[in-house]
């Protein structure tokens, strides 16, 4: 595999505070300045969501890479980002990011392997290993 790979994407103004995210292949969404900020529009995903999402996502694609490899069994993944945004130094900013995976095992023996992998997980994502951000992981292991 390749180290330096390329993610190009467009965003095309519409009117207001709504614009168009594109990307060659992919289906286009609405994006707009989040209802917290002048003029912001509800129920439209905002750069402060997209940025949230990036660092569930990646955790959840490097878990299931990791998890695979590791040939971890488990039933399901489900995460939860919340980021906290803020304004420091006059500035605003996503300070941090809380991460709440839950893993579904069967098996208990497995328990502290899954919060392992999960830990680890965390540790290789490249979207947390790109920003600034403080990433706070609070997983948590269901056995069905």
């Amino acid at each position: 595999m390749e180290t330096t790979h390329y993610y190009k994407t467009n965003v095309t103004w519409k009117e207001g505070r709504l614009g168009v995210l594109s990307a060659d292949g992919f289906p286009s969404i609405n994006v707009a300045t989040p209802p917290e900020f002048e003029k912001g529009i509800p129920n439209t995903w905002s750069p402060e969501h997209l940025f949230v999402s990036s660092t569930v996502i990646c955790l959840m694609t490097t878990f299931l890479a990791i998890a695979e490899k590791s040939k971890l069994e488990f039933i399901s993944f489900d995460c939860t980002g919340t980021g906290k945004l803020e304004k420091i130094d006059g500035m605003f900013m996503i300070s941090e990011i809380e991460l709440e995976p839950v893993v579904k095992i069967s098996d208990k023996s497995k328990e502290e392997r899954t919060l392992r992998i999960i830990e680890k997980s965390e540790h290789h994502c490249l979207i947390s290993n790109s920003i600034k951000t403080k990433i706070l992981l609070k997983p948590e292991i269901v056995i069905v």
